[in-house]
């Protein structure tokens, strides 16, 4: 039987570093290459050593693909393909061609210029990588070869994110990347239509949390940021460059409008402005009211937030800033966090999930005290808070994602073990489907059931219509007769009448027979009318014809009754069918050697 090999190299039962190896149909495809916030040794990337000991990816890969310019999802891609080696397609929307190499060259400039790592990949080595990007739009059918094709689906949760079909004659798995269920201020929410995948592999960072009202979370966040401003201190909300960053900066910017504040709100640059320009660039990819007010204003130009300076850390008074990373594991937001942790009036809101091993990580499970480099302790005074405005889908989420895509067999990745294991009793309750959570390293198997995907004319539709049978029900198994057309490697079933045409081929008529012995004293007339009756009280939903030249026709069947000359009470019951009713014709010559009703 074939089957589907899936394999995470990362982001089994972890979040981060995600990276899933699909073999399906004697294809293999790469499904995201990111990197590890929570580690600076090897393990930040993924264990490429698991393709091949030695050599390039090559020849082992047909296609890598990247769900989003996250570089938890991204940021191993110039190492993989670059120092480890890979000359195939990555395919990636156009947003995220577009500022994946941004992050990557800025990630490159932390991690090398200032803390002055080796061992890594270089400016020009991103540019290399993104030569070798295949970019695709949404809904678009990509053939990579012959036989594997793959499609995009919008996927919500940032800019240009996308979930990924992957298909393979009548097999196919689904890759959801990160998504979102609920639309927000800046994006759609996520959608795929009902394309029952052998597999779908989801994210489950959210696994376990069913979150409240958006609403709420909204006023929250603006009470807890107003309440502080007011107070005099300073509030600290770490992000990433794109996606929270612009739904959070929409939000404080209305705020602040309605309320009339005057405390500043600054923005670290660089990223920004580039981020908000990719934003006016790929304005479809945002949602409706973002389109709408396009044409008026600009959505990301803002009025109260302005660029921010490394000097500004140090203003006296209340101020608000935006600053990257968002788990604060390294860039400006550590740097403004060292500086304002001391003071118990500031504030650090954290808006989205943090990897193990990360400072954000860290302050969230209310550590006091934090080893820096250099060993200096910092003591963390200042208030944590964490609201949740991270663009993953909850429990609630997925589970509508499986009532969407219709899957026969599911598998967790990007999500803590615990988390994932009540998700997986959950969707297996509910769906009665098999749902898988492989660890990293560890291959699920599954065995599928292909179909051969015929098309059928209208003719015959029709036809079966006419006969009045049920209407076609994808669910339903149901039998059609019809004569099976091979051409050009497509299947056709259409009526014999238009296959013989489009053939030139002359039709056989091809008739079945069948001689039934019976006992009756009646005479040859009486019994064809005593054997017209029974078949009229048997099947009722039948036309049965008692036709004056001595038989009864019963759709294509034909009944006549005879005599034996040596003797008169033997009647001989001549059947006569087509292969059409070879069913009926079958059940007939059977309920007639019962014999008839006295």
């Amino acid at each position: 039987m074939p089957d589907i090999k899936v394999t995470p190299l990362g982001a089994g039962q972890d979040v981060g570093r995600s990276c899933i190896l699909v073999s399906i149909g004697g294809k293999n495809i790469m499904l995201d290459c990111g990197m590890h916030m929570g580690y600076n040794d090897d393990r930040r990337f993924p264990d490429f050593s698991y393709i091949t000991q030695n050599g390039r990816l090559t020849e082992f890969l047909d296609c890598v693909i990247i769900s989003h310019f996250h570089l938890d999802h991204c940021g191993a891609l110039p190492y993989m393909s670059e120092m480890v080696g890979y000359d195939g397609p990555i395919y990636m929307t156009h947003p995220t061609k577009a500022i994946c190499p941004i992050l990557l060259e800025d990630f490159r400039k932390i991690t090398v210029d200032k803390k002055g790592e080796t061992n890594f990949f270089t400016s020009q080595m991103i540019k290399d990588c993104m030569k070798k990007v295949v970019p695709l739009n949404l809904h678009q059918t990509v053939q990579v070869d012959e036989e594997l094709e793959i499609k995009a689906y919008y996927a919500g949760h940032v800019l240009g994110a996308a979930m990924f079909q992957i298909k393979v004659g009548s097999e196919s798995v689904v890759y959801t990347g990160d998504y979102n269920m609920t639309p927000d201020r800046h994006l759609g929410a996520a959608w795929i239509d009902k394309c029952r995948p052998d597999i779908l592999i989801s994210e489950s960072t959210y696994a376990t949390t069913i979150r409240d009202s958006k609403r709420c979370r909204e006023r929250d966040f603006l009470k807890k940021v107003h309440e502080t401003v007011e107070r005099g201190g300073k509030v600290l909300i770490p992000v990433f460059a794109l996606g929270r960053a612009q739904e959070l900066c929409i939000l404080l910017e209305t705020f602040w409008e309605r309320m009339n504040l005057k405390a500043p709100i600054y923005f670290s640059t660089g990223l920004t402005e580039k981020a908000n320009h990719y934003y006016k660039l790929f304005i479809t990819w945002t949602n409706q009211k973002i389109r709408k007010t396009f044409v008026q204003r600009n959505m990301f130009e803002f009025k109260h937030i302005k660029a921010f300076d490394r000097s500004y850390a140090d203003n006296p008074g209340p101020m608000v800033v935006f600053a990257t990373p968002g788990m604060l594991h390294a860039g400006q937001s550590l740097q403004i966090f060292k500086k304002w942790a001391g003071n118990e009036k500031n504030m650090v809101i954290m808006p989205g999930y943090c990897v193990q091993g990360t400072v954000g990580h860290k302050i969230l499970n209310g550590q006091k005290k934090l080893e820096m480099e250099g060993r200096a302790t910092l003591d963390v005074k200042l208030q944590v808070e964490y609201m949740s405005f991270s663009a993953h889908a909850d429990a609630k989420g997925i589970m509508q994602l499986i009532r969407m895509a219709e899957p026969r067999n599911m598998l967790l990745v990007h999500g803590e073990a615990k988390k994932m294991e009540f998700l997986k009793d959950k969707i297996e309750q509910e769906f009665s489907i098999s749902c898988y959570m492989p660890a990293n390293g560890e291959t699920t198997t599954v065995v599928t059931n292909p179909s051969v995907p015929v098309d059928i004319s209208l003719n015959l539709l029709k036809r079966e219509m006419a006969l009045g049978g049920p209407l076609p029900d994808a669910k339903r198994p149901r039998t059609m007769h019809g004569t099976l057309i091979m051409k050009d490697n497509s299947l056709r079933l259409v009526s014999p009448e238009q296959a013989l045409k489009e053939l030139g081929l002359s039709e056989h008529q091809l008739r079945f027979t069948c001689r039934v012995q019976l006992h009756d004293p009646h005479s040859d007339t009486d019994t064809l009318g005593r054997i017209y009756s029974h078949l009229k009280s048997v099947l009722k939903s039948y036309s049965i014809q008692h036709v004056p030249d001595g038989t009864v026709i019963v759709e294509s069947i034909v009944i006549k009754v005879t005599s034996s000359a040596e003797e008169p009470n033997l009647k001989i019951i001549l059947l006569s069918w087509s292969y059409q009713d070879e069913e009926l014709g079958s059940f007939l010559s059977t309920l007639l050697k019962k014999g008839l009703p006295s």
